[in-house]
């Protein structure tokens, strides 16, 4: 079976009265990092949060106007499910949705809000698939494939095709892959339209079954797939999508789960999107320098935007101490209020911006007639953190990182005057 540039045309014209068209941002600061010129296709901002939208719309699409389908099924927990969902409501089809039974309740609460009747089965996506293939069967349903079909591939397709009516001059796209469907279905449109630019796919480091593949030309299924980028965790590529990369694809790279987590914060502090892990990959490559854009037009596909919030206020509260914009501090003083409004005002000649001040004086850590003082506080950068440092030590204090420590639990007697200095949000 073969995929045309008329196939991808079609699918335009097909979803155009169902999707939005998303927007290609310039990103100045990338910019000025890469020197390069780096746009953001904004497929978070897509109807149900997501570039898996349009395939399933396509797909169904045409299964509507043979009016022989009334209900179509698929196995998913995350995006493609929703976009199944939305696009078979839309169509007025019946969908069925199967997730596994531990499907967080937002997502469940969220594709059952498209319309979908949902069915949960198994402990994990094999088991809830195998269920798929039985009420298939049963209800005499189609299929929905969320990247191993050419329909889906098609309607995925349409992101390069906007890309180039909006940027007709770019030289090279960055699109996130995990099974395949968006990267093959982007490559294609684009390459058999302009074959001069360039596409290049990105996966997480600990799910790159498609970087293996494309190194050995052959499919490479792996064994695990854990990553925080789960809209890109797949173990098995498809069948059809790895011919069409290897044909049309330029290089696939991977990066690592906290450049991952970096890219996340970056885009939230500096773009004001919110972009879920799959998404933030192809950011991620190039604030760590993995793609040349030196004086080049390159266009970074954000594939999503669907994240859990109780990831984001953890990933966040991380981002603010690996960047050096918060510390804590722990110290042991003499038991009593001279001393420590003493410490206290030192510390605020300093700009520091003390969000929580905790006093103990019953702590286990100290003596008698000592109190533990634990100080979390704001602060601008790197640098900034230099200066609080030097502070403390031109009055007296010696400073002891976990890295010099090696221990957490380090508080030392006030006649030593030591402060442990630590940028790790998970110590308390």
């Amino acid at each position: 079976m073969k995929i045309t540039l008329k196939d991808f045309q079609d699918a335009q014209k097909r979803i155009k009265p169902i999707i939005h068209r998303t927007p290609l941002n310039i990103s100045n600061t990338l910019s000025s990092i890469s020197e390069g010129k780096i746009y953001l296709k904004c497929e978070n901002l897509q109807k149900t949060g997501s570039f898996k939208i349009r395939g399933a719309t396509n797909k169904i699409a045409k299964l509507a106007a043979n009016k022989k389908c009334h209900t179509v099924v698929t196995a998913s927990a995350g995006n493609h499910a929703q976009g199944v969902a939305y696009a078979a409501t839309k169509f007025k089809i019946k969908p069925i949705v199967v997730m596994p039974e531990m499907t967080p309740i937002a997502k469940i609460n969220a594709t059952r809000g498209y319309g979908a009747n949902i069915v949960l089965s198994g402990s994990c996506f094999d088991e809830a698939y195998e269920t798929s293939q039985a009420i298939v069967k049963k209800e005499k349903a189609v299929y929905v494939h969320p990247y191993d079909d050419l329909d889906v591939i098609a309607g995925q397709g349409t992101v390069g095709l906007e890309i180039l009516e909006d940027l007709k001059d770019v030289d090279i796209v960055v699109v996130p892959a995990g099974g395949g469907g968006l990267l093959s279905g982007v490559a294609t449109a684009i390459k058999l339209t302009n074959p001069k630019v360039k596409v290049i796919g990105v996966q997480a480091e600990n799910a790159n079954a498609i970087q293996l593949s494309f190194k050995k030309k052959a499919k490479v299924i792996t064994k695990t797939s854990k990553t925080i980028a789960e809209g890109i965790s797949v173990k098995n590529p498809g069948d059809l999508t790895l011919p069409l990369i290897y044909r049309y694809v330029d290089d696939v790279i991977t990066v690592s789960e906290q450049e991952i987590a970096d890219a996340i914060f970056f885009l939230m502090e500096r773009n004001k999107l919110v972009v879920e892990g799959a998404g933030a990959t192809t950011v991620a490559a190039i604030l760590n320098g993995k793609i040349n854009a030196t004086h080049k037009k390159v266009v970074c596909v954000l594939s999503g935007g669907n994240i859990d919030f109780t990831f984001i206020n953890t990933l966040l509260e991380k981002a603010m101490y690996s960047h050096n914009r918060r510390v804590k501090l722990f110290v042991l003083l003499p038991n009593d209020t001279r001393t420590i409004n003493s410490f206290y005002q030192l510390l605020m000649k300093t700009n520091i911006n003390i969000l929580n001040l905790r006093v103990d004086t019953s702590s286990a850590f100290g003596s008698i007639g000592e109190t533990q003082l634990t100080i979390l506080c704001e602060i601008a950068d790197a640098k900034h953190k230099q200066k609080v440092i030097k502070t403390l030590q031109e009055h007296g204090y010696q400073i002891v990182t976990e890295k010099e420590s090696g221990d957490f639990y380090l508080y030392v007697s006030p006649k030593g005057r030591r402060v442990y200095f630590t940028n790790d949000p998970i110590k308390k």
